[in-house]
């Protein structure tokens, strides 16, 4: 067998021929709204990361009329070439991701037709820009309608089936305009309904001597300073990593566990029935599944922490919260743990992220309206957990559902496929070995809705067509012979 590459001309061949096969894309079949024509979207979609993309592709296959809208460049939806700083993804290079059950559009199938199989066999797992690029190749070869630089400033939907969103034009100096559509989805990632948390002893810190670990910094800037890492995930490892191999003099981490956690229990509910079933189970049960995960904490990858382990520099200070901080007479930093006072030059929090509606003033139109796991469900006993009673209590095509019914109508059309879906949806909205599962329920959810609001309109098309399958000379009329009792003998003319 040959291990000559295939290369991406003719992989991209043959996906054509694939989809061309199985009748791909659809026909767009969604009637013009008599109010707004052609210029109102099926759906919206906010955010061209890898989950938006894989909706969007799918509503394209089935024939909706679709668009993302994203702030960040072309090719720097998503963090992959931004804000990560691991080296490789933390998910096995097997996992088929956004490829909509299509080999041909496989990451593997990219990386073969390049680099061939032998490669292949000798990739441990994917290279973090690598998986960039293909996202970009996924983009292009599917030719998705994203429109770049493009800043959501309001989510506003409206009692009339429409979904009003207003925007900047960034790549034209911030000029704003609006669109409408009949349905909005938000694929805006970890960070969806919030951003970055600290905790609030960071406000003692000058805000130029500290970052989020989700945010941009410069490594380089930290070459020959003490830096402290607040957390023992992965991101942890990544920032812990990036500030040793820039030069930092000193890097502690500053774990709040005794131990790191040993165990990903994610992945021993990794089944196809914990993908299509999970979104159907009782509260309590979900409840207590993502409880449990968040107790028990996901450890940080084997060779995200032999990176930070290998330096000699790297200490890790496990039992060591951090109980408050200030900044110095002579210009350091003062950390109070609970095992004693730590100086350092510049601190990163690896802290996660946070449902916090103030951070997004885009969403101030309906956010007071969304209602949230705490209102009405109560946990069991020794349950109790913030960050899952602030999630969206979501219907089950994603949709935020009203507090107070009847006070924001339209709310419904709004579609919440980010990582605050993971309490009433699972890891459906964003983790790499679900996303083509969640997307295409979710678009296929879509589709449906779509046809009922305009069952109408369908029908008086099926009354109105009018193409003949016959013309009315494929056939002679017949005369039915005699009929004859039975015993009755036959008498011929």
């Amino acid at each position: 067998m040959t291990n000559v590459p295939l290369g991406l001309p003719a992989l991209e061949v043959r996906l054509r021929q694939d989809l061309s096969w199985l009748g791909l894309p659809a026909k767009r079949w969604v009637p013009p709204n008599p109010a707004h024509g052609d210029a109102l979207l099926d759906v919206a979609i906010v955010g061209g990361g890898m989950a938006g993309l894989a909706l969007l592709a799918t509503l394209k296959h089935l024939g909706v009329h679709a668009r993302i809208y994203d702030r960040s460049p072309a090719g720097f939806e998503g963090p992959w070439a931004t804000t990560a700083r691991m080296e490789t993804l933390r998910s096995p290079k097997e996992l088929t991701g956004p490829a909509l059950g299509l080999p041909a559009l496989t990451f593997r199938a990219w990386f073969e037709a390049q680099w061939g199989l032998a490669a292949w066999d000798a990739l441990d797992k994917i290279p973090r820009l690598q998986w960039a690029e293909y996202l970009r190749w996924y983009r292009r070869v599917l030719d998705l309608d994203v429109r770049n630089e493009q800043q959501v400033r309001a989510v506003l939907p409206r009692a009339d089936g429409v979904v009003q969103l207003d925007l900047a034009d960034l790549a034209a100096g911030g000029g704003h305009y609006s669109v409408q559509a009949r349905h909005v989805v938000l694929a805006t990632g970890r960070d969806g309904l919030g951003g970055a948390w600290v905790p609030d002893w960071a406000a003692s810190l000058p805000r130029d001597r500290w970052a989020h670990s989700s945010e941009r910094w410069d490594a380089q800037s930290l070459r020959g300073k003490r830096v402290a890492v607040v957390g023992g995930g992965a991101s942890a490892m990544d920032a812990a990593a990036s500030a040793l191999e820039a030069g930092a003099a000193r890097v502690d981490l500053l774990i709040r566990r005794a131990d790191l956690p040993r165990v990903n229990k994610g992945k021993g509910a990794g089944s196809p029935g914990m993908v299509h079933g999970f979104w159907q189970l009782p509260d309590e049960w979900k409840w207590r599944i993502r409880h449990y995960i968040n107790v028990q904490q996901v450890p940080p990858p084997h060779g995200s922490t032999l990176r930070v382990s290998r330096h000699a520099n790297a200490h890790f200070q496990l039992g060591t919260p951090v109980l408050g901080a200030a900044q110095r007479p002579d210009g350091a930093l003062r950390l109070d743990t609970a095992k004693g006072p730590l100086a350092a030059d510049f601190v990163v929090f690896s802290t996660g992220f946070r449902t916090d509606w103030a951070l997004r003033p885009e969403f101030v139109a309906f956010s007071s309206q969304v209602r949230v796991w705490q209102d009405r469900f109560a946990p069991p006993e020794g349950m109790a957990d913030s960050e899952l009673a602030e999630s969206p209590d979501l219907g089950p095509l994603f949709e935020f559902q009203e507090k107070t019914p009847g006070a924001c109508p339209g709310l419904e059309r709004v579609h919440c496929f980010n990582y605050a879906a993971s309490l009433s949806h699972g890891a459906a909205a964003g983790d790499i070995p679900q996303i083509t599962d969640g997307a295409q329920r979710l678009a296929r959810g879509l589709a449906a809705r779509l046809l009922g609001e305009d069952a109408g309109q369908h029908f008086a098309a099926m009354q109105r067509y009018a193409e003949p399958e016959l013309d009315g000379d494929e056939w002679t009329p017949s005369e039915l012979p005699p009929y004859i009792e039975a015993g009755d003998r036959e008498v011929s003319p």
